[in-house]
């Protein structure tokens, strides 16, 4: 049970906002035009893996909203700055529109090229949102009514919850109804086979490709492919919260809510979960900050979709108690320290970035606490 404090948390917020940019500009300054993933020992550069540079649309994302902040609050000097510098790095991505092999286009291009659209409305700008999800929906296997991960032909992940809303998307502006068919099919998918009775999720689950049969479910990331990994949990707690947002089809809303409301009976109770919650009683010591922050901004999402007020309400009291707790005890503040989050988890098994920042972590903890600032 989740005890909420009553006292204004809009300084704890605000100063946790100022503290994120000031890591962001000293990044720019530090690595110019490069685009971090996960630190070691708290530093963004190294020689450790990328593969496929999904998160590259995090940085220049966290600049976009750092724009609209600043916008908001009519501190214009600011707000110029970070746009130059959100376009900056934001063009170079522009290529990736046409990358066939990874199934995260709505990441790298809903961080970037949406939030430039929204403010500018240029039709460039959106020509390459629409070529990006019709990049993604190619990656569609008709037989099985999913997109294919980036691992395999067979290969279903919950991560690919948080980028089919960009094939919603493109469908709803080119009133493309084969696109929205695609995004449709595999949200209902990911539905069937990757959520649980309970609300908990499985990070990939398995086909035959010959009959579309499903198989099983496995995981790359997770403890065990029966466990729980609290980041593919939030992953979908945010991205059927997007999907019922363009489809309004209920059964994604009352999905969304089913995902919110494990991590809420299940997370301890200063709302920050274990890695994984099935993992064993000393793995579980390590945290996910990410996981977390990813959680307090789907909750902010979905606490507007409800149509139960007092539901509403718990969900965005809930977010903001994360949010408090992220700020009172995971900033990366020792000195040296180059992300916004600690505690945050990459890759378990692989050891890579374990109780390190991650750029998702910091990017989502960040649209969390814009969101949130926008209401306390």
């Amino acid at each position: 049970m989740i005890h909420f404090e009553l006292e204004s948390d809009k300084p704890l917020l605000t100063e946790a906002m100022e503290f994120a940019q000031k890591q962001v500009q000293r990044v720019v300054e530090r690595y110019p035009d490069f685009y971090p993933m996960y630190t070691q020992s708290g530093k963004w550069k190294h020689d450790g893996p990328k593969w496929t540079h999904w998160c590259d649309g995090f940085f220049p994302g966290m600049m976009w909203i750092f724009r609209r902040y600043h916008a908001d609050r009519s501190a214009n000097g600011d707000a110029k700055f970070w746009m130059e510098q959100a376009i900056r790095y934001s063009k170079p991505l522009e290529p990736r529109k046409l990358d066939r092999d990874v199934h995260d286009l709505g990441f790298i291009f809903f961080s970037t090229y949406h939030r430039w659209y929204q403010i500018t409305g240029d039709r460039e700008l959106k020509d390459v949102l629409i070529q990006a999800g019709r990049t993604l929906a190619m990656r569609y296997n008709e037989k099985g009514q999913y997109l294919r991960s980036f691992v395999a032909e067979n290969s279903l992940f919950i991560d690919i919850m948080m980028n089919v809303g960009l094939i919603f998307y493109v469908a709803k502006e080119t009133g493309d109804r084969t696109l929205r068919e695609i995004a449709y099919r595999h949200t209902l998918t990911t539905r069937r086979v990757l959520v649980r009775g309970d609300g908990s999720t499985a990070h990939e689950g398995l086909f035959d490709l010959e009959t579309g049969e499903f198989l099983r479910q496995t995981t790359h990331q997770g403890f065990r492919g029966d466990s729980c990994w609290s980041r593919g949990l939030t992953w979908a707690l945010y991205g059927f919260s997007t999907c019922y947002e363009y489809s309004r089809d209920p059964h994604f809303l009352e999905t969304a809510q089913a995902c919110a409301d494990y991590y809420i009976r299940h997370t301890p109770a200063d709302g920050v979960p274990p890695w994984d919650y099935n993992a064993s009683a000393e793995s579980r010591k390590q945290v996910d900050t990410s996981a977390a922050a990813i959680a307090a901004a789907g909750l902010l999402r979905l606490c507007r979709l409800i149509p139960d007020p007092v539901k509403g309400h718990f969900y965005w009291t809930t977010a903001i108690h994360i949010l408090r707790s992220l700020c009172q005890n995971h900033l990366g503040k020792p000195k040296g320290w180059e992300g916004i989050l600690k505690g945050g988890v990459y890759h378990m098994h692989k050891s890579l970035g374990v109780n390190e920042s991650v750029m998702w972590g910091d990017y989502f903890f960040v649209e969390a606490l814009e969101q949130a600032l926008r209401k306390v």
